[in-house]
């Protein structure tokens, strides 16, 4: 049936393209086996219309003419569904083709594929690809959540959605309804960036901890879209990256290199434990609480306060 409806759609286009005047609907039927087939008039119109509407949903410009005999005529105009020429550079096409490698799955990758061969078609120029040839080096974004996909989609289409959140310090998920604006990968993390209905504020979501299935609602949006979305920003002050304090804290030998990486100095203590003063900011406590018993908090006594009542949280479930 797809194909079918394809073949139609395409024949319908190409009579409406290749015609110096607007044709009726009588003559489009005359014109394509699909609509001669059509059992009645009453199908044959709504099969017209739902045709005439995913074709403008595709880009094509359908004018709509009425005749001086009153009868109603169609025809796409070449000059209204000429593209302009492709002017890219070199550089350009270059950053074009190393987005396109980008992304691992397979619903993105085909995506971005398509849109490379289209416009090669149309005079992309070919561009010289340094992580093929010269490198055994290929970018990549990982994503594994489950959520990414419908979540995305939603950014797109914007559309509301509701799923289960548990954050770091709670024993079980609680449900979020929410207005997705955009998702930001970061340290490779993925977040959300929407409004929070439940909340009436702007709230960021850590997709690992999405539970559950993701589900679109219906309606528009109650918040406005702000032009900027920083999420990376908003995602590093939580994370204390503009700590203006520090802590210590015990970390187990041979572990938790992405603490070492931010640490501000390391001593080894001798005893399977080193000692690292690392900077504090607002969100410190869940980060640390994600390597487990590899880390002790020494000092201060509100962060050590805090990680445990999250490690007791997470031992509750």
């Amino acid at each position: 049936m797809a194909i079918a409806k394809a073949e139609r759609l395409m024949n319908l286009a190409l009579c409406l393209l290749g015609t110096r005047r607007p044709l009726s609907k009588r003559e489009l039927r005359c014109s394509i086996e699909a609509y001669l087939e059509a059992g009645s008039d009453d199908s044959f119109n709504r099969m017209f219309e739902r045709d005439k509407d995913d074709l403008r949903e595709l880009g094509l410009v359908i004018e709509t003419v009425e005749n001086l005999d009153g009868d109603t005529g169609y025809l796409a105009r070449r000059d209204s569904n000429r593209l302009p020429p492709i002017t890219l550079d070199a550089e350009e096409a270059a950053a074009l083709g190393l987005a396109a490698k980008v992304w691992q799955q397979a619903r993105l990758a085909g995506a971005a594929s398509g849109a490379l061969q289209k416009l090669r078609a149309a005079g992309m120029p070919e561009a010289e690809d340094a992580y093929e040839v010269h490198s055994a080096l290929e970018p990549r974004i990982p994503v594994h959540e489950a959520a990414f996909e419908p979540l995305m989609l939603a950014c797109r289409d914007r559309r509301p959605v509701t799923f289960d959140y548990r954050k770091a310090n709670s024993a079980a998920p609680e449900q979020r309804q929410v207005e997705p604006w955009t998702l930001e990968c970061w340290r490779g993390h993925w977040y959300l960036a929407g409004w929070d209905r439940g909340r009436g504020a702007e709230r960021v979501f850590r997709l690992s901890r999405i539970t559950g299935r993701v589900r679109s609602r219906a309606g528009a949006f109650t918040a406005e879209v702000p032009d900027v979305v920083t999420v990376r920003e908003t995602v590093e002050s939580w994370a204390g990256e503009t700590a203006t304090r520090t802590a210590r804290i015990r970390l187990r030998a041979g572990a938790g290199y992405p603490l070492r990486s931010r640490a501000i100095s390391v001593r080894e203590r001798g005893d399977g434990w080193d000692e690292l003063e690392i900077p504090y900011g607002h969100g410190l406590d869940a980060w640390l609480v994600e390597f487990g018993p590899d880390v002790v908090v020494e000092e201060p006594a509100d962060l050590r306060a805090d990680v445990v009542d999250r490690l007791r949280a997470v031992a509750k479930d």
